[in-house]
């Protein structure tokens, strides 16, 4: 069954690459807002209960709804629900494992360099902004205190996020579609399975204690 969820993924996250290459609107409606569900299905699936990561995937998917429909309200109502997602993740891993001072410190310069970068061209989403991407940044450094995999989940979400404040600061890289949703995809998989994997991990460690 483990198996079939992450083929599952594969196939809706290759259709919602092939919908932002081809540009096409009904195939990124058909498949981004199945795209935490189906990692949602494999977590739960395997672990028997909603967690703070589970309820993030919840969280992502209003956020992947709501970033469909185009107009600058609906982009905040898409940033709210993934500042959710964000702060669901960051209790998850923050009460699993203590992440490194040098995480946060990393995670915190690169909050405070980047905002400072766009900060000019950010217009009205200045604030909105800085209060996400500061929740994303802890998020990150957090996922550092839970595995190497769910590190890199934590850095590919961070760029994915960064790629689209460019965006909205007015600067369009070429490919950004593709780069926005190849990070994002990867991301919610590492975060995913590295999450579970951790869990798993944990919950073996009493077992191996010597008697």
């Amino acid at each position: 069954m483990r198996r079939f969820w992450l083929t599952l993924f594969g196939v809706v996250a290759a259709v919602e690459l092939a919908g932002v290459a081809l540009d096409s609107t009904a195939l990124q409606w058909l498949a981004k807002p199945l795209l935490a569900p189906v990692l949602l299905a494999y977590l739960v699936t395997h672990r028997r209960r909603v967690d703070a990561v589970a309820a993030g995937l919840v969280a992502a998917t209003a956020g992947d709804v709501a970033l469909l429909v185009p107009g600058r309200a609906a982009f905040l109502v898409g940033m709210g629900f993934f500042l959710v997602a964000q702060l669901c993740f960051l209790a998850g891993f923050l009460r699993h494992g203590r992440p490194p001072a040098s995480a946060w410190v990393g995670y915190l310069l690169a909050w405070a360099a980047g905002n400072a970068a766009l900060w000019g061209a950010l217009g009205p989403l200045r604030l909105p902004v800085l209060g996400y991407s500061l929740a994303l940044c802890l998020m990150a450094a957090a996922a550092t205190g839970v595995s190497a995999r769910v590190a890199a989940g934590g850095a590919l979400f961070l760029a994915s996020d960064l790629l689209i404040g460019v965006g909205a600061a007015g600067t369009e890289l070429p490919g950004a579609g593709l780069l926005v949703m190849g990070t994002y995809c990867a991301a919610l998989l590492l975060i995913t399975t590295g999450w579970m994997a951790a869990r798993v991990d944990a919950a073996r460690e009493p077992d191996m204690v010597p008697a």
